[in-house]
């Protein structure tokens, strides 16, 4: 049984592909509103459409390229006047990065920053104020295992989502005294094209998909996950098989984690 969203307006980034194609179409079977946002318009409304079939109460398509976060306030004001209100702020827009730290160009670095910390937190900040406004909301971030501990190849990103995890805790103690809620979610392996997309040290895409990628979760099954969590109200969430335990050998065993991550295999 699927997921009671009835009537929610959801904004959900990075809606193309993957997680975020999975929690649209689970979040149109509760009958929820949608804006589906994302760069690439053709593959919205392919998802847009599924959404329709899956039960969406309306779906709204919004292309958005959040390396430009300098629009989101634009963008969101426009939605908002639309729409009224955003019931749940789905921030899954992202890029992964595979590539040594000393063979990748600073301006990779900074794009990542861009997209994943940037952009996410812009169009926070563009959404929150009508959020106190009305004295409800929900902000839920797509953040990653690598968000609580770091891996060889992967510096900028896992510092654009550590990033991300210094900027919400603040948040959302800040909003302690109001009715919306934070919530951040960390996957670990999960079966999309995020290594396909992911950028080498030159800004090229690596074209292929990760041997660990490949065996990982199914985004569908992830995506029931996130939702429960949401309903639920959870602070922050780690999803996974065996990789989730190295938020817990990071945390309580430092020096083994040490040595464990000097040789695991992460490409």
């Amino acid at each position: 049984m699927s997921a009671d969203f009835r009537q929610k307006r959801i904004w959900i980034t990075g809606a193309s592909s993957g997680i975020g194609e999975a929690l649209s179409i689970a979040f149109a079977a509760g009958n929820a509103h949608l804006i589906l946002s994302a760069r690439n318009q053709q593959e919205l409304e392919r998802v847009g459409a599924a959404c329709r079939d899956a039960g969406a109460a309306s779906v709204v398509i919004q292309p958005l390229d959040l390396a430009k976060y300098l629009e989101m306030e634009h963008i969101a004001a426009d939605l908002l006047r639309q729409f009224g209100k955003i019931d749940i702020l789905v921030n899954n827009g992202g890029i992964s990065k595979r590539a040594l730290a000393m063979e990748t160009s600073l301006a990779v670095d900074k794009q990542l920053f861009d997209i994943n910390y940037f952009g996410t937190i812009a169009l926070t900040k563009a959404v929150l104020p009508s959020m106190l406004t009305h004295q409800l909301g929900h902000i839920v971030v797509m953040s990653s295992l690598t968000g609580k501990f770091s891996t060889p190849y992967r510096s900028s990103y896992a510092a654009s989502k550590h990033a991300l995890h210094g900027f919400f805790d603040s948040l959302r103690a800040e909003l302690a005294n109001t009715p919306i809620k934070v919530t951040l979610i960390c996957p670990g392996r999960v079966k999309t094209n995020v290594s396909i997309n992911a950028l080498k040290g030159d800004g090229k895409h690596q074209g292929t998909m990760d041997g660990g990628i490949e065996q990982g979760m199914d985004p569908e099954r992830l995506a029931g996950k996130i939702l429960k969590a949401i309903q639920q109200g959870r602070e922050e969430v780690y999803y996974g098989g065996k990789e989730v335990l190295g938020v817990y050998i990071k945390r309580f065993f430092p020096l083994l984690f040490s040595r464990i991550i000097k040789s695991a295999k992460v490409i």
